[in-house]
Order: C-alpha cells, then sequence, then structure tokens
C-alpha cells in the first residue's frame, strides 16, 4: 500500500577544483561543467571551492565560494566542514595528481575524509602502475567516493584491474566539448588572414610531455612537399613551468626548429586564449596533431576539442587516443617517429575525401560529447547517488544510552533560546532563531502545551516557569478583541499580519488552554485559561477544518477532568466526535480507512481525538474507529523493514494516494507517539506501546537515513529528514514536537511504575516494564 516517494529535486552541490582564472586544463574543466550543469537545471544552486597555488592569488568569478591552499593541509579540512555546514548534497571532485599538497597529492584526504555529502569523484588521471603514495590516495579515493567517473573505458578497465573498483562504483562520462557548427577551415582561415597556408595545430599549456618536439622534426621532410604547411602552437607556457625555470622549453623548441630549417613554418601563440578565441582558431586548423610521447594518458580535453570541432586527427596511440580515434575518426602513428607522423600528415593533405571522411565521422562522434549531453549525465550520476546514500544510509547511528542509566532528561535549554520577552521565535537558522519571520501562535500554543504537559510530570524550573508565562501571554493576546478570532502570525516588530486567523491555530490554543486549565499553580495560569477556554471554545464549531475540531477535541478533554459534567462543553464534544466519526464514515474505502480523501500534516491527531472521546463517553463505536484509522495510519508508515517512517510532505494535497516518503517532519511522529499512547491506554494493549517506541525512536536514528534528528542535551530537534539528510534547522515546531513527544513517554512510563488508575494498563509484564521503554530507544 505504499507508493515510491519521488525525491525531491536536486538543489546543492559543490565542485572541487582548480578554477579559472587559474591557467591549467582542470580549471577550464571545472568551469565548463558548473556552466553545463548550471545551463541545464536553472534551479541548481551551485558553487566551486578552488584549489590555490602556491604563489598566485585569483580574482574568482562570485560562485567560488571557497578557497583552500594546496600546501596548507589545514584547509582542506576546513574546507570538509564549510561543505558541510553550506548543507551540499553532492560534492564532485575533480581529481588530478598535480593539483593538490603533499606527496602525491595527499592532502586532499583531509578534505575527502571530512565530507558530510556524498562524494563524486572525477579522475583526469587513472595511472596503471602507482607508485605507494599515488597509491595509497588512489584508495582513499575509492573508499571515499560514492562513485568514480572516469572518460574512457580504458579508466574503467585500470580502476577494476590495478584498485579492484567494482564495476558498478564507476560511471564513464565522456570530457565535455562545445557546441560549434562543422565549418570548413577555409572561412575560418580567411578571418585569420591564413587564407593560403596548410594549418596544422597543437594547442594546450606549453610543457614538455606532449611530444611537439616530434611535430617540429617532423616539418622538414613535409614541407619539401608541401611549402604551405604552417605549424601552429597555441598556448601559454604552463604557469608551473614558468615559475621554475622561465621560458627555457619554449626556447628550445624555437631553436629546434631554427635548427631544422623550419623557423618560418612554425608559430608559437604565447598566450592563454578565452574559450571563442581557441575555438575560433582551431576551426581554422586543417590537421590537429596530438604527438604524445607515451601511451600513459587517460583523458585529453585538447584532443576531445580537436573531435567536437570536426578536425582531422593524427595522433600518437596514447590510451584515450585509441579509443577515441578508432572507427577511422583519425590516424594513428607509433611514438617519437617524425617520419611517421610526416608521412600521415602528407596523406592527409593530398587526399581530400580521406581527410573529410574523418572529420565527419570525427564531429559525429563529438556530437556525444557536447556539453549538455555530459551535464545531464552529470545530473542523472548525482541523483543516482543521493538516492543510493538515502536507501543505504540506514546503517543505524542512534543516540547512545545504554539500558542501565537514566533516559535523556528533558532539557528546555534551545526552546529557551528560540523565546524573547515577546514569545517563541518560529524558525531557526542552524541552532540560531530567525527573527525575521517573527512569531506565530501555532508554536505559542504548543510551547505552553509542552510546558503544561511537563508540569505534570515535574516540578517546572523558574527558567520554565517564565517561558510559561511568556507563551500564555502570547496566547492571550492572539485573541483579536473585535472578532474574538485567534490571529496566528506575529511579526518581529510585534504588530499582527491578520485580524483573523486560521481555524487550526484556533484549534491548537483551545488544546494550550484545555491542558493548562488543569495545573494548580501560584500564578493562576489554570484559572487564566479555563476562564479564556470558556470563552471562545464556543467558535470552535464554526471551524470547518478537521483538524481544528481534534485539537479543541483534545482540549476539551483536558478541560473536563477538571470540570466533569460541563454541559456546554460536552454537547460541544459530542457535536465535534460525531463529526469526525461521520468523515470517517464517509471517507473511508476499500484499502483506505481515513477521514479524508487524502493524507496530511499532524494526521494521527485526528485518531487521537476519537479514542479519547470514545473512551470518555464510553463510546465503543467511536474508540473502535479511532484505533482502526490509527492501526491503518501506523501501517502505512511503516517503512519495509520496520522502522517509522512518517507521512511525507510530498503526499499532502493529492487524493487518495498512499504516503510518499520525503519531506519527514518531526510534527508526525509526535502526533503517532502521542495517538499510540492513548491508544495503549484505551485498548488496555501493550502493542500500542511498541507503536509509540517505534515512532519515538525515529528522533533518534531509527529512520530511513540512520541519522539522529535531535541534541538531548539542548533538548534541540533538527526540522525533518529530506531524502539524502536532515533539515540543519532547529525551530520551534520541531523542538516542540520532539519535547512533547518525550515528555509524554516519560509521563507514562512513570504512571506505569506507579501503576495509577488512570493509566488503564493491566498489571502484566509487558505494563510493568514499560518504565524500562525509554532505556531501550536506542536500540535498533
Amino acid at each position: 500500500m505504499r507508493n515510491p516517494s519521488p525525491i525531491p529535486s536536486l538543489r546543492r552541490v559543490a565542485l572541487v577544483g582548480t578554477s579559472v582564472p587559474r591557467q591549467c586544463g582542470i580549471a577550464t574543466f571545472t568551469d565548463d561543467l558548473y556552466q553545463a550543469l548550471s545551463r541545464t537545471d536553472h534551479s541548481l544552486n551551485m558553487s566551486v571551492v578552488a584549489i590555490n597555488d602556491c604563489t598566485d592569488a585569483y580574482v574568482y568569478p562570485g560562485y567560488v565560494a571557497f578557497e583552500v591552499q594546496a600546501d596548507d593541509p589545514g584547509t582542506y579540512a576546513v574546507a570538509a566542514d564549510f561543505l558541510g555546514v553550506s548543507d551540499t548534497e553532492i560534492i564532485c571532485l575533480q581529481h588530478e595528481f598535480g593539483i593538490f599538497g603533499g606527496r602525491a597529492g595527499e592532502h586532499v584526504l583531509s578534505l575527502i575524509e571530512g565530507l558530510t555529502a556524498p562524494l563524486v569523484t572525477t579522475l583526469h588521471t587513472v595511472l596503471e602502475k602507482p607508485d605507494h603514495d599515488q597509491l595509497k590516495v588512489m584508495r582513499a579515493l575509492v573508499e571515499n567516493s560514492a562513485r568514480l567517473v572516469v572518460m574512457a573505458e580504458k579508466g574503467r578497465q585500470i580502476l577494476q584491474d590495478t584498485y579492484g573498483v567494482p564495476p558498478d562504483k564507476i560511471a564513464v562520462i565522456p570530457h565535455g566539448v562545445p557546441d560549434r557548427a562543422f565549418l570548413d577551415p577555409a572561412l575560418a582561415k580567411h578571418a585569420l588572414d591564413l587564407a593560403d597556408r596548410t594549418l596544422l595545430m597543437t594547442f594546450g599549456l606549453l610543457g614538455p610531455g606532449k611530444g611537439i618536439e616530434t611535430a617540429i622534426e617532423a616539418l622538414p621532410a613535409l614541407i619539401r612537399s608541401h611549402p604551405k604547411v604552417l605549424y601552429m602552437i597555441v598556448g601559454a607556457t604552463h604557469p608551473n613551468l614558468l615559475r621554475s625555470e622561465g621560458e627555457h622549453y619554449r626556447q628550445g623548441l624555437v631553436s629546434l626548429a631554427e635548427k631544422l630549417g623550419v623557423r618560418d613554418h612554425v608559430r608559437f601563440i604565447d598566450r592563454y586564449f578565452s574559450l571563442e578565441e581557441l575555438l575560433d582558431h582551431l576551426a581554422a586548423c586543417d590537421i590537429y596533431l596530438s604527438p604524445y610521447p607515451n601511451e600513459a594518458q587517460i583523458v585529453s580535453g585538447t584532443l576531445a576539442y580537436a573531435l567536437a570541432l570536426g578536425k582531422a586527427v593524427v595522433s600518437t596511440p596514447f590510451w584515450y587516443a585509441q579509443e577515441m580515434l578508432a572507427n577511422g575518426c583519425g590516424v594513428i602513428v607509433p611514438f617519437a617517429k617524425p617520419d611517421a607522423l610526416s608521412a600521415a600528415i602528407g596523406r592527409l593533405i593530398d587526399d581530400d575525401k580521406m581527410r573529410t571522411g574523418i572529420r565527419t565521422r570525427a564531429y559525429e562522434q563529438g556530437r556525444a560529447m557536447i556539453w549538455p549531453h555530459v551535464a545531464r549525465q552529470y545530473l542523472a550520476l548525482f541523483d543516482e547517488v543521493r538516492s543510493a546514500s538515502r536507501s543505504n544510509g540506514a546503517q543505524i547511528i542512534c543516540f547512545p544510552v545504554p539500558e542501565a542509566i537514566a533516559p535523556p532528561a528533558i532539557s528546555t535549554a534551545h526552546l529557551a533560546s528560540l523565546t524573547d520577552d515577546v514569545g517563541l521565535i518560529q524558525h531557526a537558522k542552524f541552532g540560531v532563531a530567525h527573527r525575521r519571520h517573527g512569531y506565530c501562535l501555532d508554536d505559542n500554543a504548543r510551547g505552553l502545551l509542552v510546558m503544561a504537559q511537563l508540569a505534570m510530570h515535574r516540578n517546572l524550573t523558574p527558567d520554565e516557569e517564565r517561558l510559561s508565562g511568556i507563551y500564555a501571554a502570547f496566547v492571550e493576546d492572539a485573541f483579536c478583541p473585535t472578532t474574538g478570532r485567534a490571529r496566528n502570525f506575529m511579526r518581529f516588530d510585534r504588530t499582527w499580519v491578520e485580524e483573523g486567523g486560521e481555524d487550526d491555530a484556533l484549534g491548537r490554543a483551545l488544546w494550550a488552554l484545555g491542558n493548562v486549565a488543569i495545573m494548580n499553580d501560584e500564578r493562576g495560569l489554570g484559572s487564566w485559561a479555563a476562564t479564556r477556554l470558556l470563552e471562545t471554545a464556543l467558535l470552535l464549531p464554526n471551524c470547518k477544518a478537521p483538524r481544528s475540531w481534534a485539537y479543541g477535541l483534545l482540549g476539551i478533554a483536558a478541560f473536563l477532568k477538571r470540570f466533569p459534567g460541563h454541559r456546554s462543553f460536552e454537547a460541544i464534544r459530542d457535536d465535534l466526535a460525531g463529526r469526525l466519526l461521520q468523515r470517517h464514515r464517509d471517507a473511508a474505502g476499500p484499502q483506505w480507512t481515513w477521514f479524508e480523501d487524502r493524507l496530511g500534516y499532524d494526521n494521527a491527531r485526528l485518531c487521537e481525538a476519537l479514542i479519547i472521546c470514545g473512551q470518555d463517553t464510553h463510546d465503543g463505536v467511536m474508540l473502535e474507529a479511532g484505533l482502526d484509522t490509527l492501526r491503518w495510519l501506523m501501517e502505512l508508515q511503516r517503512a519495509p523493514d520496520g522502522h517509522f517512517r512518517p507521512v511525507g510532505t510530498e503526499s499532502f494535497g493529492i487524493d487518495r494516494s498512499f504516503p510518499r516518503a520525503f519531506d519527514q517532519q518531526p510534527l508526525e511522529a509526535w502526533a503517532a507517539v502521542s495517538a499510540c499512547l492513548a491508544a495503549a491506554k484505551a485498548a488496555h494493549d501493550p502493542q500500542w506501546l511498541q507503536e509509540a517506541r517505534r515512532a519515538f525512536a525515529w528522533f533518534f536514528g531509527e529512520n530511513d537515513l540512520g541519522l539522529p534528528l535531535v541534541d538531548p542535551a539542548r533538548g534541540a530537534c533538527f526540522d525533518g529528514l529530506h531524502p539524502d539528510r536532515r533539515n540543519a534547522n532547529q525551530g520551534a515546531e520541531s523542538t516542540l514536537a520532539y519535547l512533547a513527544a518525550l515528555t509524554a513517554l516519560t509521563r507514562f512510563a512513570a504512571e506505569a511504575d506507579r501503576q495509577e488508575p488512570d493509566c488503564g494498563l493491566p498489571h502484566h509484564s509487558d505494563a510493568r516494564s514499560s518504565g524500562k521503554i525509554l532505556h531501550r530507544l536506542a536500540k535498533s
């Protein structure tokens, strides 16, 4: 009877790597990926954690949210902490050994091991024969990454053979490339004033290890038969090389060209091009050269760009080239063989048909690599990782309460931090009151209710006495003197937003008043509440919302404990309870034992109200209807492995739809605890104690994510569970839900241990042991 719950859309992604304007291939890739993801999903909230090199300070674009100093190990751990505080849902790390500090870039381990969100690592290098330090880093990356992305099948093979990575942990996503039209190079050469030249090109940051020497050595033989050839070498010297030895390497290439007599056929463009400039030059290229000197190159962004623009490529057989140039998409020549390179280039120049066929096939292959396609693959992978993280996250991480010690004490410290002299502030940013949204009657009434129920369990502390007085004053002020209605929302400047509030707000106020009315305190709060309830309860029958009836019924039931036989209140109770029962009769059907056509918030309150009213009036039909609906609801709120899974907010407003799992709210757990305890008293059935325990254990980690939602020392509760994380804020509603549920179970346990008559439980072993129930809440 449970529908699978679609996971809400991904919202927060962080990329970690070097970033523009730093001049390196990883920085370009990070920027391109950021732009592509942002354009593909406009609702995505994205940021970049940039890895700085040792000496340069960069003026980063606004999306760079944090900077890591490559050689400062401490900044990596701080970055991990920052990503956790930012509530990032997915972190995508761009890994290359040369950009992180420490031996083999080991400083990055301080970052990845401190992450709380799932990590997807894109490997720009995969070594088939790593040394000891490189192997250590790779093993940590494998262990801490939810997925590893490589850009070629060879990368997948090496990960499996060398590092033992399971196949399902590896994703192959191509290197992204720009989307450019398939053009005749003659058109682009005209714009560069090169119309009479046969243009060869290699681009990228200049440095050893790219085989440019071999390409220059191939030119003398080539020029003898093709005197119009010009070899253009585009790109600034790599910044690391520039710092260590200046332009020594470039000058060596110039000297080599001069020595071979081809200096007039080689043009160096010593500049870091913008993307558009680069693509304009690449479009003019007749033949692209990729003469790497050895095979251990798992990806090449420059080769990927050449394919994307439909260039005829001549390359040595390094790993990436072997894969990308298969099926006639390029020409492969042996490593470090100038004569073979010269002959291959000559054939392509002379054979227009061959060159055009290679260009066409290369361009077609490049279509699968354009950034929009790549971005969609990354987003699909991120969603898959989030889903797996949610479903596999059920290693239960519970609050450690040993059986031999007392359960958590009821702390109102966080509640006090959310309360000023006006009332309880609605929202919090993390654990800090967020004043901008002001106050509401809903939360102040709940706060008053919690204080009243806590006072029935133990003496309030002076601070708690003060809180109860503040909440009572807010409730009193909420009733509009002109309309008599209960106003709900108050701005932080103490002005009410409306003159007449919602039905549910009135119901909650009456619920709180009824519980306060049975107090006997020196300040006379009980008398105030009884008087206010007598003045306002007559408004309740005019309410249309079933939940407002339920809240009001709970308040009236409490009031009638002090004033049994109050005719008017008994009449209101009978009327509203009858309405709820009729709602159940009208809405219930096959597989739908409920009061309405849809599930909403605070569901179990409807059941609880019927159960209590049925018990108080000795109406067996009403009591059984309450128990039946609660039994049905609790079964819906049972995950396949048995833990409590409250009706998620995505279920709200959908007719006859079984629950969706997210987002999960503490309010539902509290309602379930209260209703199940009411059922345990009314039905004399200890099984309901177990249901109450199951619902309460949700707060302590027995939930879909295996994450505790409470800080018992402060009495704080997080604002719920998302599909892949808990909401980091700790607002009033959530905190009150936890405190109320804890108070209810603690009171129930104390009553059972005392075997008070009104506990309503038989004197069997399960009931007598109920005082130990909290001792076991942390046990899975």
